[in-house]
């Protein structure tokens, strides 16, 4: 592919050759390599996905067809590579996963959740630049949906980080969220979009190309929660970045009265910087939950709550006072289920992001949340608190492995992750109350 940054008259990269990635590696290099260990091109490769699809297609008698794969395959989907994503270990890798050429060529978005994207049908590569330059290897035109200071952005992402159910449960309300939150409110600041978060900007060249100047360019690994549960590229690269979106995206506070009897402790949280609730997405099947362990004479513990040991599910946890984030699906019944085709309801207990910082504003929705732990007799002389996530439930995994769809191996390669600005330390050396002191709510 070299002779597509070859200086000369336009020889443009074929269809085929336009709609592989490792062709748009010759020029762009840098952004290839982030995309490359993304979760966009590990969507249709992902095997708790491929486990969950494989029982939804069994357990509906294929009545779930292309629900799964309209976001986690589009490209193989459009060009009827799959049509149910049962075959998608044969398909082309050029078609696995949500790719350049996918992205760079939508024209339009004709709705808000599952995947309703019109895509050009033309070679032309859609980008954020209204002053591209011109190359040999494809056309370029300036997109509004591919500009991340552009709300129309938001559009594009959030077109399938929004999901609605084949029975109608709106099930992932991540572009929701975002569109009910002060970061898209234009009444208030510039929206900040989804590119605004998930790839962050840098000075360089957008391509390796004669005439190709210095500007702002974006990171492509686009990270969330998600991580590759198998062998993949920049699996280091993406925990790293994760783990550094985490650290600043909940506040939390925590107050001891430990001159009271019995003494209690009083953690708050506030989403902060997520732009949407937190947890989001598949928030059915994230686990998420606070840690609270306060300590006596002798260090000797007094009480804990949270504490999760490796390997062992949330659910499976005896405690009562157990301060778990996320949604619980249900069936028709009322009881609790794990698969999404079986979800007829929805509850949910998120941190939803602020919709203003004024109390003033007659739409002003306070959306701290606290949580009250009563100690007993014996006064602490240490409380540590933290959230922790981890992207799947081991509960979930658990049952795709009974139920023989997932290899058991995949359960032991889900992380447990600590948000860093949620690990305080209380004492009574410090002489406060609560920790950190001087934060005042909105």
């Amino acid at each position: 592919m070299a002779f597509a940054c070859s200086d000369g008259a336009p020889q443009y990269l074929d269809r085929a050759a336009m709609m592989d990635p490792a062709a748009c590696k010759d020029c762009h290099e840098q952004h290839y390599i982030e995309w490359s260990g993304s979760m966009h091109a590990y969507a249709s490769k992902d095997p708790v996905f491929l486990a969950m699809n494989a029982r939804g297609q069994r357990e509906t008698n294929g009545a779930l067809g292309d629900f799964c794969v309209q976001c986690h395959a589009p490209l193989a989907l459009r060009l009827g590579l799959t049509t149910d994503g049962l075959n998608l270990a044969d398909v082309p890798e050029y078609a696995q996963g949500i790719t350049c050429f996918f992205c760079h060529t939508v024209e339009a978005v004709e709705g808000s959740h599952n995947a309703p994207l019109r895509l050009s049908g033309d070679l032309v590569m859609r980008g954020g630049y209204d002053d591209p330059v011109p190359n040999t290897a494809h056309a370029s035109k300036y997109s509004s949906l591919l500009d991340r200071n552009s709300k129309d952005s938001a559009d594009l992402c959030g077109s399938c980080h929004d999901i609605v159910t084949p029975s109608g449960v709106h099930l992932e309300r991540t572009f929701l969220e975002w569109k009910e939150s002060l970061f898209a409110n234009e009444n208030i600041a510039p929206p900040q979009t989804c590119g605004d978060c998930h790839m962050a900007g840098r000075n360089d060249v957008a391509a390796d190309y004669d005439g190709v100047f210095l500007r702002r360019v974006h990171d492509h690994k686009m990270v969330g929660v998600d991580t590759a549960l198998t062998p993949f590229p920049e699996m280091e690269s993406q925990l790293a970045a994760i783990e550094k979106d985490l650290s600043t995206t909940v506040y939390a506070r925590i107050c001891v009265y430990d001159d009271e009897e019995p003494a209690r402790v009083r953690v708050l949280l506030e989403n902060m910087a997520a732009g949407h609730s937190w947890p989001s997405g598949a928030t059915q099947d994230r686990r998420a939950w606070v840690e609270v362990v306060a300590y006596g004479a002798d260090d000797e513990v007094i009480f804990e709550s949270g504490v999760v040991a490796k390997g062992q599910p949330l659910t499976e946890l005896d405690d009562p006072n157990l301060w778990r984030i996320g949604d619980r699906t249900y069936n028709a019944a009322g009881e609790e289920v794990h698969m999404f085709w079986e979800v007829d309801s929805v509850v949910s207990n998120l941190l939803e992001a602020p919709n203003t910082f004024n109390v003033l504003d007659p739409e002003y929705k306070d959306v701290h949340q606290e949580r009250e732990y009563i100690l007993g007799d014996v006064k602490p002389e240490r409380v540590k608190m933290r959230v922790r996530i981890r992207s799947m439930g081991l509960d979930l995994l658990d049952d795709l492995i009974a139920s023989g769809d997932l290899d058991p191996a995949i359960r032991d390669q889900i992380p447990t992750f600590t948000l860093g600005t949620t690990q305080l330390t209380w004492t009574p050396d410090a002489g406060k109350v609560c920790i950190p002191e001087d934060h005042t709510d909105p």
